[in-house]
């Protein structure tokens, strides 16, 4: 679960999200003044890949011409492969062509779109008969702002239908989320046989999805048993929009889709839905009313946790994606954060007791652990589980110190509760109990000259995110 995506890796996603973080606040109040208006796209790839390029352009063409903002498309939008062999021989890396007339469009039309199925080619050179599924989210200046692999394979055998075995040609991707903030709200990147799982819809709704998008090419047996039912069951129980984009017709003698692209409200109305054909339908977006119903009928924060547990999503977020954090009345520099998740960042120490001493604490400041949300609680300490395995292994110990000081008397020294985590190794201190004498006194009355310099904790730091952000 701690492998990312390509972009991530190359530090491309990274840069372009520091620059979508700084607008959040001002497109987050653009929206709650507008309804803007997203079309669905309703298509029939084949394996021609030219021919399915230039039905997808007309129909994205012709929803900015009626006033679209943001156009989702459906999975496969690049082909429709008539063999698993097809399949794989067709797919490109992101950096390939079909991705760029994909950003080409997008900036020429202005428009956000969301390319809800790619046939992605691995980095991986091992994986020369798998490939990826891949949703990208693509801004109206051509750039990348999303990048999802679908999660959950379709490996069925329905009567009626053609069998599918998703896994024996796709590679299942390793992450859910973050929601990605687009001009239509935030928008929750699944793919298809995704929405049959719930668990995954709630885990984008905790980390601020207000839009799930379910892009599919959906069976026909299957389509007409459960699609619409399952959609709004997902906007129904979370109180979000769902955006589902869609494959119909006949792909070629092997394969046809079901249709019934959509757009459902957070009540579960069908404010929009396409035809029997190659078409586009539109529907506003009205973020206002979304958080009027979750306001009136509060079920998320009804949720009875302590009898059911919690949906956790082990999602990984580039600690650069802002400047810095606070912590307490202190600031942290993102160049000294090596792990951030959704509610929980990991940073080195500024005044250690021993070598790899590191802290751990949620990225909301709360001064006492009893603060917490449940899930902030649960996300905090398998945060700190993932560092103590790291930082075992990087400093070769088979023991850690891992400790909590919940108030001044028990030698809290910043308001804002944290986990201390510190390899351990035998003598290092003459009495076990040193640890926490030193623990309570470490950072007090400490003149300037002593405190470790912003260069030394980020060459820190960027040894430790090379366990967490794979290269």
């Amino acid at each position: 679960m701690l492998i990312l995506s390509r972009l991530f890796r190359s530090g491309q996603f990274t840069q372009l999200n520091r620059r979508l973080f700084s607008c959040t606040a001002s497109m987050a109040d653009s929206l709650s003044k507008l309804k803007p208006v997203v079309a669905v796209v309703q298509m029939t790839s084949t394996p021609d890949k030219e021919a399915t390029f230039a039905q997808l352009s007309a129909l994205v063409t012709r929803a900015k011409s009626r006033g679209a903002l943001m156009t989702f498309l459906p999975e496969c939008a690049d082909y429709v492969s008539e063999t698993r062999e097809q399949a794989v021989s067709l797919a490109e890396p992101l950096e390939g062509p079909t991705v760029s007339r994909y950003q080409d469009l997008a900036r020429s039309l202005k428009m956000w779109l969301s390319v809800g199925g790619y046939h992605e080619k691995p980095e991986n050179t091992e994986e020369t008969k798998r490939i990826y599924n891949t949703h990208l989210l693509i801004d109206s200046e051509g750039t990348i702002q999303g990048v999802y692999r679908k999660v959950h394979m379709f490996d069925i055998d329905i009567p009626g239908a053609v069998p599918s075995y998703e896994s024996s040609y796709t590679v299942p991707g390793s992450r859910i989320g973050p929601p990605v903030l687009t001009v239509c709200g935030k928008v929750g990147m699944a793919i298809c046989y995704d929405m049959r799982f719930p668990e995954m819809s709630v885990s984008l709704v905790q980390q601020g999805a207000e839009i799930l998008t379910y892009p599919s090419a959906f069976t026909i047996p299957t389509g007409m048993a459960h699609w619409e039912t399952l959609l709004r069951n997902r906007a129904i129980e979370n109180q979000v929009y769902v955006i589902a984009a869609a494959q119909i017709g006949r792909h070629h003698a092997k394969r046809s889709s079901y249709g019934n692209a959509m757009v459902v409200d957070p009540w579960g109305t069908v404010l929009a839905k396409c035809h029997d054909t190659v078409d586009i339908c539109l529907a506003e977006i009205d973020l206002p009313l979304l958080h009027k119903r979750r306001s009136e009928m509060p079920v998320l924060s009804h949720k009875r946790h302590d009898l059911y547990g919690q949906v956790l999503s082990n999602t990984v977020l580039p600690a650069d994606s802002q400047s810095e954090y606070q912590f307490g009345a202190h600031s942290v520099k993102s160049t000294s954060v090596f792990y951030r998740t959704a509610l929980s960042i990991a940073f080195v120490n500024r005044k250690p007791v021993l070598p790899g001493h590191v802290l751990v604490c949620p990225v909301r400041v709360v001064e006492h652990l009893t603060d917490l949300t449940a899930a902030e609680t649960a996300d905090l300490f398998l945060a700190v589980q993932s560092v103590a395995e790291f930082t075992k292994k990087h400093y070769q110990v088979s023991s850690l110190t891992i400790a909590v000081q919940d108030g001044p008397d028990a030698g809290q020294t910043v308001k804002h509760v944290h986990v201390h985590v510190l390899p351990r190794k035998r003598g290092d201190f003459a009495d076990n109990d040193d640890v926490y004498r030193q623990l309570e006194k470490h950072d007090k009355n400490v003149k300037a000259s002593e405190w470790r310099s912003d260069e030394d904790m980020a060459s820190e730091a960027a040894v430790m995110r090379k366990y967490f952000y794979a290269q």
